[in-house]
């Protein structure tokens, strides 16, 4: 081999050696600017997600708070829901016991009747023009061939109570109002103002078992009443008083001390006075039963019957029995009934129908007068909004007719029928169809036939 043929594989080793560390360098720097920018990615993405990290956690806090602020509101609606709102934070009863309860309530009720007599008309501004009273249905006269028309809003009603716990015990103080009383002559009149006076219902305080104040007589049972559109309904069958007294309750006795009249009629005449002059209270005693069948009540009365005057003391004694209650028939079916029977108890009877007694001729004694009344009455449920009801009512007297003469009422007696309507809550509608009659000793009397109906709204 010559010795140029040994140079150009010699010049080409040497110029690789030079060029091998050249190019190595070079592919060092270019790794290193790779990796440096892959280390600077990584960072970003490990910040980003940190910061998702930190958000999500800051939205789990959110939702756990949102959680539990849910769960504080679901319990505070339902500590409303078992609990009533108070209406303010300072005491109503700023005198009353600590921690009384007040509340109020009643009912607008609107009343339209076209009555009908056949013996006569009844008397304008009369109460039996409002409802169904008896006492006032003509006997006797013409009949003059036309219907009246009656529309009112005095029945309707309002009341306070306040409840509390004294001393253990529970204690009521209760004021019922309605506005069926005044004079029109005083307040007003129906061709303008038909204005009306508010009239005490009820005002009594009760303790434990001890009542004292103006309330039903307990010789009453209010629950045996019918579900009527007329304001009592079955009037001539039912005991049917308010008034002063104390009464004490244990369990299903309840024994009461309640205010003396006497109702007592003119020898031989239907004139009537209505005397304060006993000096005993009218003492009644009622047992109730109840259970799933419904209730069972029976009452007694005992009473002295006085009437004096400047010339003549006149008395008597009264006594009576009534047996009352409602019987359930199944879920949408009922029977309530009432009988009495007495001697010298007429107050206490269909608003006075019959008086307690009759004078002598010398006004010197009082004969009783014997009574017996009642009624029946089915009550049945079509629908949770409409109910109807059907009822007979009856009372009859024995008259000594040597002493009352022949003027005085000897029975009374009625039909009703009636359908009640609740297209809403708290709110009836309702229609009555009543046949009315009343007989006097003399033998006359008197047809009514009433179609009654009303609005009424309890709030």
């Amino acid at each position: 081999m010559t010795a140029r043929n040994l140079r150009r594989p010699l010049a080409l080793a040497i110029t690789v050696a030079l060029l091998l560390p050249s190019m190595a360098f070079a592919q060092t720097a270019k790794e290193k600017a790779l990796e440096a920018r892959i280390a600077q990615l990584e960072a970003q993405v490990q910040a980003l997600l940190a910061a998702q990290q930190q958000q999500q956690g800051r939205l789990v806090q959110q939702q756990d708070a949102l959680t539990q602020t849910q769960s504080q509101l679901d319990a505070v609606r339902v500590a409303q829901a078992e609990t009533p709102p108070k209406a303010q934070s300072a005491p109503i009863l700023t005198t009353g016991n600590p921690d009384a309860r007040f509340s109020f309530g009643g009912f607008i009720k609107v009343d339209a009747m076209a009555t009908r007599t056949d013996a006569g008309e009844i008397a304008d501004g009369s109460a039996g023009r409002m409802f169904y009273l008896p006492s006032t249905i003509p006997v006797g006269g013409a009949d003059e061939g036309r219907t009246d028309l009656d529309t009112h809003a005095q029945f309707s009603r309002f009341w306070f109570a306040s409840d509390a716990e004294v001393q253990g015990k529970k204690a009521r103080a209760y004021l019922e109002f309605d506005l069926f009383g005044g004079g029109m002559a005083n307040l007003g009149n129906q061709a303008a103002t038909n204005t009306h006076g508010v009239t005490l219902r009820q005002a009594y305080v009760s303790w434990g078992r001890w009542l004292a104040g103006q309330t039903w007589s307990n010789f009453q049972d209010v629950m045996a009443l019918p579900d009527a559109v007329d304001f009592v309904g079955p009037t001539e069958g039912t005991v049917f008083v308010r008034q002063a007294q104390l009464r004490y309750t244990n369990g299903p006795w309840s024994v009461a001390l309640e205010n003396p009249q006497t109702v007592v009629a003119a020898h031989r005449s239907t004139t009537r006075t209505t005397s304060d002059d006993g000096n005993l209270p009218d003492i009644t005693v009622r047992w109730t039963g109840k259970g799933d069948y419904g209730h069972v009540s029976v009452a007694g009365i005992a009473r002295q019957l006085r009437h004096d005057t400047a010339t003549t003391h006149a008395s008597g004694n009264g006594y009576g029995l009534a047996v009352s209650g409602k019987f359930n028939l199944g879920k949408q079916d009922d029977l309530r009934y009432m009988l009495i029977g007495g001697s010298g108890i007429g107050r206490y009877v269909g608003f006075a129908l019959g008086p307690d007694g009759t004078l002598d001729s010398a006004a010197s004694d009082i004969e009783t007068t014997g009574v017996l009344a009642g009624f029946v009455a089915w009550r049945h449920v079509f629908s949770p909004k409409l109910r109807g009801n059907l009822f007979y009512s009856r009372a009859q007297f024995d008259n000594d007719t040597a002493w009352t003469g022949l003027g005085v009422t000897r029975e009374a007696q009625s039909f009703h029928a009636n359908l009640i309507y609740s297209p809403l809550p708290k709110l009836d509608i309702g229609a009555e169809l009543i046949w009315g009659n009343r007989e006097i000793e003399s033998g006359a009397d008197g047809d009514l036939r009433r179609v009654h109906t009303t609005v009424k709204y309890s709030f």
